[in-house]
C-alpha cells in the first residue's frame, strides 16, 4: 500500500472536485481553517468528497470568516467502497460515537443499525453517526465515506441482506470456539458482521439468525467484551482472515 500524506490537514467536502474548480467552504470549515488552524491565504490543504479522490487544494482567505478552496492537483484516485456491512445494536451516545469511528477505521463500507430485543437505544441520531464517520475518514486517510442505512428491526436484517452475504454472527455463547478456526472457510464474496447489544441476543433471536443460509457464529474469547470493544476485536479478526490485511 502506498504511503499517504498524514502530516497535512484533511477536510471532507460535499462539492465535486476538479482542477481549479474553486468553491466556498462552509462556515464551520472556514472557522476551522482560518481561526483554529490559523491558515492564511495561499496555504495548502488536502480535500476529498468520497467520489473524486484526494486533492491538494489552496486556501483562498476572504477575511477571517470566509474562504474558498481551490483544487489544484489530484494526488490519490478514488478507491472502491468497501463491501463490508457492519450491523450493530446502537449504544448510548459516547460509546456509539467510539464504535462508529472504529468501524469506519477498520474498513466498514455500510453501517446498518439493528434494533434487537435488548437494544439500549432505539432513537438513532443518523446525523451524529454521519459526523462521526466523517471525523474518522478525515483523521485516518480514508477516501470513502460509508453508506449509513436507517435502523431496522432484527427480523428484517436477513431479508435486507438477502442470500448474497455471509453473515458473521458475534455471539458470546460461542466463547469456547476458536475464532480463527471458525473462519477457516472459503473467502466469501460479501461479508456482513453483526454485533449485538450489551445484553446479548435472546433465544428467539439466535434461532432466527442461525436459520440464515450463510451464517458463521463467532466467539471472541473467554471474556465478555463490551459491545464497542467487541466491534474492534471482531473487525480485526475478519479483516485478517477475509479482508484487506492479507495475512492469511
Amino acid at each position: 500500500m502506498a504511503l499517504h500524506d498524514f502530516k497535512s490537514q484533511r477536510v471532507f467536502v460535499e462539492h465535486d472536485l476538479s482542477k481549479d474548480n474553486r468553491f466556498e467552504a462552509t462556515r464551520e470549515q472556514a472557522n476551522y481553517l482560518l481561526n483554529v488552524l490559523r491558515m492564511s491565504d495561499g496555504d495548502s490543504i488536502l480535500i476529498f468528497n468520497g467520489r473524486d479522490g484526494e486533492w491538494h487544494a489552496t486556501v483562498e482567505a476572504r477575511g477571517r470568516k470566509k474562504c474558498n478552496l481551490k483544487p489544484v492537483k489530484q494526488i490519490r484516485k478514488q478507491p472502491q467502497v468497501p463491501s463490508l456491512v457492519y450491523c450493530f445494536a446502537p449504544l448510548k451516545q459516547a460509546r456509539l460515537d467510539y464504535m462508529i469511528q472504529k468501524a469506519v477505521e477498520m474498513g466498514a463500507g455500510i453501517l446498518q443499525p439493528v434494533i434487537t430485543q435488548y437494544t439500549q437505544v432505539r432513537n438513532i441520531n443518523e446525523k451524529r453517526i454521519h459526523s462521526n464517520a466523517i471525523e474518522a475518514v478525515e483523521q485516518c486517510g480514508i477516501l470513502t465515506l460509508p453508506q449509513i442505512n436507517p435502523a431496522i428491526q432484527l427480523d428484517k436484517l436477513t431479508q435486507t441482506l438477502g442470500t448474497d452475504y455471509h453473515l458473521i454472527l458475534c455471539d458470546e455463547a460461542e466463547h469456547d470456539a476458536n475464532p480463527i478456526a471458525e473462519l477457516s472457510v472459503r473467502k466469501p464474496d460479501n461479508i456482513a458482521i453483526l454485533i449485538g447489544p450489551e445484553g446479548g441476543f435472546s433465544k428467539d433471536e439466535r434461532k432466527l439468525l442461525e436459520a440464515y443460509p450463510n451464517v458463521t457464529k463467532l466467539g471472541l474469547g473467554p471474556r465478555i467484551l463490551r459491545a464497542d470493544t467487541a466491534a474492534v476485536a471482531a473487525l480485526a479478526i475478519i479483516q485478517a482472515n477475509f479482508g484487506d490485511w492479507y495475512i492469511n
